[in-house]
C-alpha cells in the first residue's frame, strides 16, 4: 500500500515531465505564428524549426549532360566522386536505372497570376503528358494558403477543381514548397521533384525561403522553377531570384519562359531528366550534429560533361 501511495504521488510529476519533453519536439505548437515578411525571413522560427535531416544516409540525385545539353547515360559508380565540405566520401549505393519518380506540381493562384492562370494550367498539363506509366504526380495550388487538389497518382489529367480556380490576394510560395517537400518525403520513390509555376512574388508565407529549401533538400526533392512573371521592365527581380535560388541549390532547373515552344521543350526535358538521373547515396564521414550547412560536390572522371545536383544539406542539431 505504501508503494501504491508513493506511485500515486509521483504520477503527476512523471506526466508533467513527459508533456514537457513532447513540447520540445519540432512541429509541436502552442500557438499560431503570424505571417512572415515578404522575404519570408522569420529567423526566430527558423531557429526553432531546424530541419532534422538524417545524416545516416545522404541521397543525391545527379543529372549529367554533355556540351550540347544531351543526357549522358551509361556511367558507372567508378566514374563518380562525391565530396562533402571538400572531403571525399565513400559511396554506399549507386543506381543508374530509369526508375520511377514522384512529382509535386505547384500552381500559383495569387492575384499577380490572374492573367496567366490558363497558361499555368496548360503548362501543368504539358508536364503530365511527359510522364511515364510508372511515374506519379500530385497537384497543388497556392495563394494565401496551400491546397492539395490531387494526391500522388499515375493519372495524366488535372483534377476538375483545377479548372475552376480563381486568382486571389497574396502569395505563400515558401509554404507551398515546404508542404510539397514534406509530402514527397513520405513517398517510396527515391527520385522526387517539385515543379513550381509562379511569378515568384512571395509575400505571405510563415516559412522562410531557406526553411522551405531545407525541407526540399531533406526530402531529396529537385526543384524545377518556371518563372511565369511579366517580362521586361515590369519584371519582379526579387521573385525571379527566389525561384532561381530554389532551382539552383536543389540541383534543378530555372525556366525563364511563361509559355510558347521554349516552355514545352523545357517540360519534355524535365520529364526525361527525372527518369535518367543517377542516384548516389553515402554516409557522411562527419557525423557532427552541429546544425550547420554541409556542401555537397559531385565530380566526374570525364571532363567533357557537366553534372547538376543539390548543393548540400543542413545537419541536425543536438
Amino acid at each position: 500500500m505504501k508503494a501504491v501511495r508513493t506511485l500515486s504521488r509521483l504520477t503527476p510529476i512523471i506526466l508533467g515531465i513527459i508533456f514537457t519533453g513532447l513540447s520540445a519536439f519540432p512541429g509541436s505548437r502552442g500557438s499560431a505564428h503570424p505571417p512572415a515578411t515578404a522575404g519570408g525571413s522569420d529567423k526566430t522560427q527558423d531557429q526553432d524549426d531546424v530541419v532534422r535531416v538524417s545524416t545516416d544516409l545522404v541521397v543525391v540525385n545527379a543529372t549529367v549532360v554533355d556540351k550540347e545539353g544531351k543526357f549522358v547515360t551509361g556511367l558507372k559508380r567508378s566514374d563518380f566522386q562525391i565530396l562533402e565540405d571538400g572531403v571525399a566520401q565513400k559511396i554506399s549505393t549507386f543506381s543508374a536505372e530509369e526508375t520511377p519518380f514522384a512529382a509535386a506540381i505547384l500552381l500559383d493562384t495569387s492575384g499577380s497570376m490572374e492573367a496567366r492562370l490558363t497558361l499555368g494550367r496548360s503548362a501543368a498539363i504539358r508536364f503530365l503528358d511527359g510522364l511515364r506509366d510508372q511515374d506519379v504526380a500530385a497537384f497543388y495550388n497556392f495563394d494565401t494558403k496551400v491546397e492539395q487538389l490531387q494526391d500522388f497518382s499515375p493519372g495524366r489529367d488535372l483534377p476538375a477543381k483545377a479548372y475552376g480556380l480563381k486568382s486571389k490576394t497574396m502569395t505563400a510560395l515558401n509554404d507551398a514548397v515546404l508542404k510539397a517537400a514534406d509530402d514527397l518525403a513520405k513517398r517510396e520513390e527515391k527520385r522526387r521533384a517539385i515543379v513550381v509555376l509562379s511569378d515568384g512574388g512571395e509575400n505571405y508565407s510563415r516559412a522562410s525561403a531557406d526553411k522551405a529549401l531545407d525541407h526540399a533538400l531533406q526530402a531529396g526533392a529537385t526543384i524545377y522553377a518556371v518563372n511565369m512573371g511579366e517580362q521586361g521592365a515590369a519584371r519582379d527581380l526579387t521573385g525571379s531570384s527566389i525561384l532561381r535560388n530554389f532551382a539552383e541549390k536543389s540541383g534543378g532547373r530555372y525556366v525563364d519562359s511563361p509559355g510558347g515552344q521554349e516552355l514545352r521543350d523545357a517540360f519534355a526535358e524535365i520529364a526525361q531528366e527525372l527518369g535518367r538521373q543517377y542516384t548516389i547515396a553515402y554516409r557522411p564521414a562527419n557525423r557532427a550534429r552541429d546544425g550547420k550547412w554541409h556542401a555537397i560536390e559531385v565530380k566526374l572522371a570525364r571532363a567533357d560533361v557537366t553534372v547538376r545536383n543539390r548543393k548540400g544539406y543542413r545537419a541536425p542539431k543536438r
